[in-house]
């Protein structure tokens, strides 16, 4: 999904409501993955192979096993799922769009996981001595010390740092400059806004339509023995999508209100185990879920 098809109207309509209703945020996250080169390893696979030099790279899994590596790593994964899962994108250099709405549960959920990320590591930290030492005999000749850090150096690998900032009004400059080139500046402005805005607001989209059609297609069976399993999730997703259009809905838009309104009256009373033990209910459900789909922004899959 690529494209969609959303009247976002002119920048100068939206700018103020947008720089009033949301704000920029930054996730960063440094983490040891655990991994080395090993040129000498590949040059064997290449020579071996009668291959020329540059074809193959090689890398070293450091420490193989290890829970606490594997946990922390694992744990930096969803860390940023949730970032994700709770702003929309808004440029190339990282920064995410997060409404003001949403702030509170971004902020809380946020800080929560960044104390979760530093027990991690202090658990790891506190294992990692030992660690190099069981694993020089897994690793056989491809194990060089060189390629595990000092634990002081290890240290200063992990860091995280979440970084809150304004969404700067179009036209507000603090440069001097003609009137021609000001003019040109304010118009690249204007379009760089109107395309951040379209990918914040298609990105809301597309999360809404994956979850409708997911559950579309989980409803969608033509006798009993052909039925389809689901997870209770397949509802709560949908659910999470009423919340996501109200919050992220920082222009007033109102096509998200209509169908988040929409959304709430189909969910009205839905639950896992209804859907599962009645079979009109999940008839009517899954058409009022395929209406709704119908009824969303054209998508340019």
């Amino acid at each position: 999904m690529n494209a969609m098809d959303i009247n976002v109207g002119q920048l100068t309509n939206n700018a103020p409501t947008l720089a009033s209703s949301a704000m920029q945020v930054e996730l960063n996250i440094s983490n040891w993955r655990g991994k080395a080169p090993d040129k000498k390893a590949a040059k064997d696979v290449e020579a071996h192979n009668n291959a020329e030099n540059g074809i193959v790279n090689v890398q070293k899994v450091l420490l193989k096993d290890n829970e606490h590596l594997t946990l922390l790593n694992s744990f930096v994964g969803s860390m940023r799922d949730v970032h994700k899962r709770l702003t929309m994108p808004w440029s190339n250099s990282g920064l995410r769009l997060l409404p003001t709405a949403q702030f509170a549960k971004y902020h809380k959920e946020m800080t929560a996981n960044e104390l979760i990320f530093w027990e991690l590591v202090e658990k790891f930290l506190d294992s990692y001595n030992d660690a190099v030492i069981d694993v020089e005999l897994k690793m056989g000749n491809l194990f060089v010390r060189a390629d595990y850090p000092s634990l002081e150096e290890l240290r200063g690998r992990f860091n995280i740092t979440l970084q809150y900032t304004q969404v700067p009004e179009v036209g507000d400059f603090r440069v001097d400059l003609p009137k021609e080139a000001m003019d040109e500046l304010t118009a690249t402005m204007e379009k760089s806004y109107n395309q951040n805005y379209k990918a914040a607001m298609s990105d809301v989209w597309t999360r809404v339509h994956k979850y409708l059609a997911n559950m579309s297609e989980r409803l969608d069976y033509r006798d009993k023995e052909d039925k389809k399993k689901f997870n209770d999730t397949l509802v709560s997703n949908v659910t999470d999508m009423i919340e996501l259009l109200r919050v992220c809905n920082v222009s007033n838009d109102s096509q998200m209100s209509v169908m988040a309104n929409n959304l709430e009256e189909v969910m009205s009373g839905i639950t896992p185990d209804a859907l599962r033990e009645d079979d009109y209910l999940r008839a009517e459900t899954k058409q009022a879920v395929d209406d709704a789909i119908k009824a969303l922004p054209s998508l340019d899959i």
